[in-house]
C-alpha cells in the first residue's frame, strides 16, 4: 500500500547571526508556552549555570472583567 508522501512545507527562519543560547526546540517550547496562555500572561525564561533551565508561564486574569454589580 503506498503511504501519502505529501510533505508540509514548514517556514524557514533566517537569522541575522547565529543563537548563542536557544536551540530550535527551546524556540517551540516558548512558542508552545505562549500559545497556551490566555489574554493575560506571560513566559519567563530561567537561565541558570549558563543554560536554559525553566520556561516559566505566568497567568493572570481580571477581576474586574465580567463581574457583576
Amino acid at each position: 500500500m503506498a503511504k501519502d508522501t505529501a510533505h508540509e512545507t514548514l517556514p524557514v527562519l533566517k537569522l541575522d547571526r547565529p543563537l548563542d543560547v536557544l536551540k530550535s526546540e527551546h524556540i517551540r517550547q516558548i512558542d508552545d508556552a505562549l500559545a497556551e496562555l490566555g489574554p493575560f500572561g506571560e513566559v519567563r525564561i530561567i537561565k541558570q549555570r549558563g543554560k536554559l533551565r525553566f520556561i516559566q508561564k505566568v497567568e493572570s486574569m481580571s477581576i474586574t472583567e465580567g463581574s457583576k454589580k
